[in-house]
């Protein structure tokens, strides 16, 4: 009460002065308000404010800028003018009406040349410090900051910033302002190489420092290296002198996991890691060097162990929320829909995380830099096996709840497919009791089921190897849903792909499905005969490639058992010119499947095994063996 009696008669004689007609008087009358008036006294700033005026404020401005005209003899007083007016505008908007005004949206510009003509300037932080506040207030403010190329300004002095400075917090908040109101596509386009300096040096806060800036940098790098948009600042981030930044990116991510944060910050690293992955491979989780900092890295397998336990700990959260949600949660809500579509996108990174690691570990090798010690190999692999159970109980409870269409379930099957491609025998028994409901599962806007039967084809080509395997397949309709694969595959444009790998994985599981076909005791419907080879024809007349010819003939040489000329002939959708291609087809791949030929004996065995057994029943082929027509 006693301070207040004492400063009232202060802050009154202030307004007198700054209300007076002279400018020596409000100079005065200014110079005493820094000297008791606190920051956080936002009813006596606004007062003074309101005394002064803002046509003085933008005299004072302009004069110490030196656009303005002085009294004579203090041209000297430049610097100290300069220095008055930033810190007052910058007490001044620590009031939000004032901080919103269009008087000092208006002088943002001036404030960044202010910053551009003097970056070394004693009241550069003051600077920043109404910029942000400014752009906080009014939307037209970042719009304004954005537009007289604050974004510049910024990237040209943000690499000369004390680590964890106040200066470099208010920079990565204005980023932050500027990514919340304006895309990211736009930004890139606009200052692509400025995005790329301010990624770069906020990753490096991300690494070294340990306070709340630290969850600063992680929200800013990953509201841009996440983005969709992001491609073109990765090029640019290789063009910098220094590629630390990646090294750091990895440090702080081990950092937020190894640590107690919140749920969301851990996630975002994680999204993080999986952007950088996506880019630079899954070999940036292995660390080779230490950041350029002179803290250590983390060591060499931390980063690859921690991503895997944290992706795996939200798969296990993500999928029992996602199942309460679909399965026992109120339905249609739009709350229910929005949290089910947040989990299903959150699920799929860690997803997406776990399968790049699975394609690691099954790349590893120490010439190539990739080394993972043996301890370490056997953790990750009983963690995988782990997450793969949990996933496999999740598809089971679809199952039982009838449910076998939605992306989720799509990604859990491919993430499945992509580990058992790799170990086919894990989870063994809770596989054999899905294999048929995974191959029903269909993606969102699938009308039937295929890319689930992509996904899985690499353990289908293994486990048909062996009859039990064949025989776990046929029972549960797994042949049906090979073929239908196939078809699709080779069948049609819409599905003809450059890459035959998915091609030759379903070729191989046919194959072998059909070669123990009286183990199996498995029996073709004639439709399913007609669309298979019709879809053959139609690959015989695209493909030049030898392989895929010979692959093509000897699934026709194995079909052809299941029926004959006569019937193909008399059924409605398969005509002459179908039967034509595949005759043709044969007969090329019995000519160059001679002593010398380069091509796959075993291929060329089943082609010639199978002409000697259903040869009569397809009598015209004979003409074709002979180069004649029929």
């Amino acid at each position: 009460m006693e301070t207040q009696q004492e400063q009232s008669p202060s802050l009154e004689d202030c307004l007198k002065l700054l209300k007076g007609e002279r400018d020596e008087q409000r100079l005065a009358g200014l110079l005493l308000v820094t000297k008791f008036c606190k920051g956080d006294d936002l009813s006596s700033l606004r007062r003074v404010y309101d005394a002064v005026g803002p046509l003085f404020l933008d005299r004072l401005l302009r004069t110490g800028m030196g656009k303005g005209t002085t009294t004579s003899g203090r041209e000297n007083d430049r610097d100290a003018y300069l220095r008055l007016s930033v810190t007052v505008l910058a007490a001044f908007c620590r009031v939000p009406e004032v901080a919103s005004l269009e008087d000092m949206v208006l002088k943002i510009p001036l404030i960044l040349e202010v910053m551009s003509t003097e970056p070394g300037s004693s009241v550069l932080e003051e600077c920043y410090e109404f910029l942000y506040l400014v752009s906080t207030a009014s939307g037209n403010g970042i719009m304004k900051f954005y537009e007289s190329g604050g974004i510049k300004i910024v990237a040209s002095q943000i690499c000369s910033m004390q680590d964890g400075s106040h200066l470099m917090e208010i920079s990565l908040k204005l980023v932050q302002l500027i990514l919340s109101k304006i895309s990211l596509d736009i930004i890139i386009k606009d200052y692509l190489s400025e995005l790329a300096i301010i990624v770069a040096v906020t990753a490096r806060q991300f690494a070294v420092l340990h306070n709340s800036l630290k969850f600063e940098a992680l929200h800013v790098l990953s509201a841009i290296i996440s983005s969709k948009d992001a491609a073109p600042l990765f090029d640019a981030l290789r063009l910098l002198p220094n590629d630390s930044w990646s090294q750091d990116m990895r440090t702080g991510i081990v950092a937020i996991l190894q640590n107690r944060v919140a749920p969301a910050e851990r996630l975002q690293a994680l999204m993080l890691a999986e952007s950088i992955i996506s880019t630079y491979g899954e070999g940036w989780l292995i660390n080779h060097r230490s950041t350029s900092d002179a803290q250590d890295g983390p060591s060499t397998d931390m980063c690859l162990l921690l991503v895997l336990e944290q992706s795996r700990v939200e798969v296990a959260v993500l999928l029992n929320e996602l199942a309460y949600l679909k399965y026992e949660a109120p339905k249609d809500t739009s709350a229910n829909t929005e949290a089910i579509l947040l989990k299903r996108r959150n699920v799929a990174v860690a997803y997406s995380l776990i399968e790049r690691i699975i394609k690691l570990i099954s790349n590893v090798d120490e010439n190539d830099g990739n080394f993972i010690d043996e301890a370490t190999l056997t953790k990750l692999i009983r963690q995988l096996n782990e997450t793969i159970g949990v996933i496999l109980e999740y598809l089971e409870d679809a199952k039982e709840h009838g449910q076998n269409k939605g992306d989720d379930l799509l990604a859990s099957v491919r993430i499945i497919g992509s580990y058992l491609a790799e170990a086919h025998l894990a989870c063994k028994e809770k596989v054999q009791e899905l294999l048929g409901y995974m191959l029903s599962v269909r993606g969102e806007d699938e009308q039937s089921p295929f890319y689930c039967v992509c996904f899985l084809l690499p353990m289908l080509c293994q486990i048909t190897m062996k009859v039990e395997g064949c025989k776990l397949l046929a029972s549960c309709g797994g042949l049906n849903a090979v073929l239908d694969c196939f078809t699709k595959l080779i069948g049609s444009k819409d599905y003809m792909v450059e890459d035959n790998g998915g091609v030759f994985l379903a070729c191989d599981t046919i194959i072998n499905l059909l070669l123990k076909k009286d183990k199996l005791q498995l029996t073709l419907e004639e439709s399913t005969i007609v669309n298979i080879l019709k879809a053959l024809a139609y690959w015989a007349e695209n493909t030049g490639d030898i392989s895929s010819m010979m692959m093509a003939s000897s699934i026709c040489a194995l079909i052809f058992d299941h029926t004959s000329e006569e019937s193909l002939l008399n059924h409605p959708d398969f005509n002459h010119r179908d039967l034509c291609s595949l005759y043709r087809l044969i007969a090329r791949c019995q000519a160059l499947s001679g002593p010398d030929a380069n091509t796959d004996m075993d291929l060329a065995e089943i082609v010639a095994k199978g002409y000697s057994r259903w040869a009569h029943r397809y009598p015209h082929i004979g003409d074709a063996m002979t180069n004649t027509t029929w």
